[in-house]
């Protein structure tokens, strides 16, 4: 590959380990390639993702996600429930511009969707951190907030440091590479308590707009290439499809309990 181009593969729905085991091996491909890579992604059932560093106990004791599937990833941040969200994962070789700093892969992902989002009408903009933010110890990740999270102004409504977030990213530098884990809350997950309901893109749309994940997901890659004065080429097959044996056998770590209940 040249370094004026961003591969970007759609994949088909999977289980929480297939996806993790999918993500390592995309943070390869990166290394491989000598370039950023994207894999865009959806769950078969409602499962949560815990951040690599938090305790599993934390989640087998909240009573909002109970009997959900857990998978551990191996980016850090607050956990997230996966089923009305579009997920992706991005990977950069360190010595890439956007492996320099944590920040700046978060930017530029961040600051896309930010357009993108403007542009279809929503009132988003990036989180600035103030007195009023939530414990950065929560357990869910959208009851957090961190510099330069997608929040949005609910419509009709003044702009509040405690405005919904959307959008939220975590990473882990692994060997030569970046990875970097993120999820775009769509809509609300209906099948989880109260305190993990989170307001999506549906449920903060203003007037309406013509969009799915699909043409969203489209526009934003779209505009993280442009951004960066570089080609998008989105891919043929899926990503997983075509690595598949390599999945499989990686995947097998993420079933692991002693994985899962590492910390």
């Amino acid at each position: 590959m040249t370094a004026g181009v961003l591969p970007v593969w759609w994949d088909d729905a999977a289980d929480g380990p297939t996806n993790m085991a999918a993500d390592e091996l995309l943070a390869e491909e990166a290394d491989r390639r000598g370039g950023p890579v994207i894999r865009l992604y959806s769950w078969t059932e409602p499962t949560v993702s815990l951040g690599g560093f938090q305790r599993l106990v934390e989640a087998e004791s909240c009573a909002a996600i109970s009997g959900l599937p857990i998978v551990r990833r191996p980016s850090g941040g607050g956990a997230i429930i996966h089923g009305t969200d579009l997920t992706y994962a991005a990977a950069v070789p360190k010595s890439h511009p956007w492996g320099g700093t944590p920040q700046t892969l978060y930017d530029v992902m961040h600051e896309a969707m930010v357009a993108v989002l403007g542009e279809l009408r929503f009132d988003a903009r990036l989180h600035v951190p103030s007195a009023a933010d939530p414990s950065a110890d929560a357990l869910l990740c959208f009851s957090r907030r961190s510099p330069g999270d997608v929040v949005i102004r609910r419509p009709g409504g003044p702009a509040m440091p405690t405005d919904p977030k959307v959008m939220g990213s975590a990473q882990r530098r692994l060997g030569t590479t970046v990875l970097q884990h993120g999820s775009l809350l769509l809509a609300t997950c209906l099948g989880v308590g109260g305190e993990a309901r989170h307001e999506g893109l549906r449920e903060l749309a203003g007037p309406p707009a013509d969009w799915t994940a699909r043409s969203l997901a489209d526009r934003w890659t779209a505009r993280v290439a442009e951004a960066v004065e570089i080609v998008r080429e989105v891919q043929p097959a899926t990503f997983t499809g075509g690595h598949l044996p390599e999945v499989a056998a990686r995947a097998l770590r993420f079933r692991d309990p002693r994985w899962t209940s590492r910390r």
